[in-house]
C-alpha cells in the first residue's frame, strides 16, 4: 500500500484523530483566522487538508497557536500588525498573501489611507514594484467594494 493511507498506518506517532474530531479541532482553528482575517485563506484549507491525510493536524494547532499569541497579545494591536503584514509582504513580492493581509487590515480597522500609507512607505523600503503591488491589491479592494454595493 502506498500514499497517505500507508504513510499513516506506518507511522505510530502520527495522530490518528477520528474524522469529527478533526473536524471539530480543523473548525477550532478556521475559527482564529476568521477572526483575524475576516475568513480562512486558501492556503490554510490546504495545510488542513495535507494534516488530515497525513494525521499532522497538532502541527498545524501548534503553528496557529504560535500565531494567535504573536498577533494577539503584541502591542502593536490587530489593525497595525495586519498593516505590518501587508508592507512586509509587499515588500517581498507575495501578492496572494498581501491581498489577505490588506483584507485583514481593513478587517481589523484599517482604512484605504492606512494601505495607501503603507504602499507608499513600501516605495521608499523596497522600490517601484512594492508600491505598484500595493496600489494593484488597493484598487482591487475598491473594486470589489464598489460590486458589492
Amino acid at each position: 500500500m502506498t500514499g497517505p493511507a500507508s504513510d499513516r498506518a506506518s507511522d505510530p506517532a502520527s495522530d490518528r484523530t477520528s474524522d469529527q474530531t478533526f473536524a471539530e479541532r480543523s473548525e477550532a482553528l478556521r475559527d482564529r483566522y476568521r477572526t483575524t482575517l475576516g475568513a480562512v485563506p486558501a492556503a490554510v484549507e490546504d495545510r488542513l487538508r495535507l494534516a488530515q491525510d497525513f494525521g499532522r493536524l497538532p502541527t498545524e494547532e501548534a503553528f496557529t497557536a504560535l500565531r494567535h499569541l504573536v498577533l494577539a497579545d503584541n502591542p502593536l494591536g490587530s489593525r497595525v500588525q495586519q498593516l505590518v503584514h501587508f508592507g512586509q509582504l509587499l515588500s517581498l513580492g507575495r501578492t496572494d498573501p498581501a491581498r489577505i493581509h490588506a483584507r485583514g487590515a481593513l478587517h481589523a480597522g484599517a482604512g484605504i489611507a492606512d494601505l495607501i500609507g503603507v504602499a507608499e512607505t513600501a516605495l521608499i523600503t523596497s522600490g517601484t514594484p512594492a508600491y505598484a503591488l500595493g496600489i494593484e491589491i488597493i484598487v482591487e479592494l475598491l473594486e470589489h467594494e464598489r460590486e458589492q454595493g
